[in-house]
């Protein structure tokens, strides 16, 4: 425990820290994360025995970081793009040979760990200070926290085979203190339609990010590993610490963006 607390407590200001600075700061220590990430997921990818194209999908990676941040209203074309083009490389791939695997999972490592979490640049660029950030944040931090202490102390249902540590009564509590905690934000925030904003926020950034998490326990179980990575002491690897948020934040991005703000594109 003081291992993961010690890391804790010097992980937490360096995110706040990014956040505060947002612009390129934010994104350059976004795309350090990205990276680590990617490495892990390929690492998991290749103990079945795949050959994905790792380098290429790092770069695009990379490249989409920089397009959310100079021209985001591109960046879903650039993925469709860079998709593309990772398939392209397979089929003239010489040695190995690329086969269907190699394929899906390049596209997979594209998607889970680049594509998802550079709209975590959008979502940051929404207000100039970050609380939008902050509040996503904030109710992923009270659902994980929720769920681990309601769901030890009074789980007795279990979720799911893939996590069979995660019980039905934390992921209905750690669910509940997110809509709480969005609940609280869109009242300081000022949303429009309060409560039903917040409620609805929290719920979507709560399910989203078990949703998140039980996708990597099921990487990590197919092939029996306990944690994606050990660079973060008490806490595993990146994935292990990212997962909540990979599928939170175009979740969070698009509901604040279409709904709170009024964005949502009409024909």
């Amino acid at each position: 425990m003081s291992a993961r607390i010690l890391s804790a407590s010097v992980l937490i200001p360096v995110v706040l820290l990014a956040i505060y600075l947002g612009g390129w700061f934010f994104t350059l220590a976004l795309a350090v994360l990205v990276v680590l990430g990617q490495i892990e997921f390929f690492e998991i990818v290749r103990r079945k025995g795949y050959r994905p194209t790792e380098n290429l999908c790092l770069g695009l990676s990379l490249t989409l970081l920089a397009i959310q941040q100079l021209y985001p209203q591109l960046a879903n074309g650039a993925f469709v793009l860079a998709g593309g083009l990772v398939c392209v490389s397979l089929l003239f791939r010489r040695q190995p040979p690329a086969t269907i695997s190699d394929m899906a999972t390049s596209l997979l490592g594209l998607f889970y760990t680049g594509y998802l979490p550079s709209f975590l640049v959008q979502l940051r660029a929404l207000d100039g200070l970050g609380y939008l950030l902050l509040l996503t944040f904030a109710c992923i931090w009270a659902s994980d926290i929720g769920a681990f202490f309601f769901g030890k102390a009074f789980g007795r249902t279990p979720l799911t085979p893939i996590s069979p540590k995660k019980t039905v009564e934390g992921a209905i509590f750690g669910t509940t203190a997110s809509i709480l905690v969005g609940l609280a934000g869109a009242a300081l925030l000022g949303w429009s339609l309060w409560p039903l904003t917040g409620v609805v926020f929290g719920l979507l950034v709560g399910v989203s990010g078990l949703l998140g998490d039980l996708t990597e326990s099921l990487m990590k179980r197919d092939v029996g590993l306990k944690d994606a990575g050990n660079l973060i002491p008490g806490h595993g690897g990146i994935l292990d610490r990212a997962d909540s948020y990979i599928f939170t934040a175009p979740v969070a991005f698009y509901f604040i963006d279409f709904i709170v703000l009024g964005r949502l594109p009409l024909p």
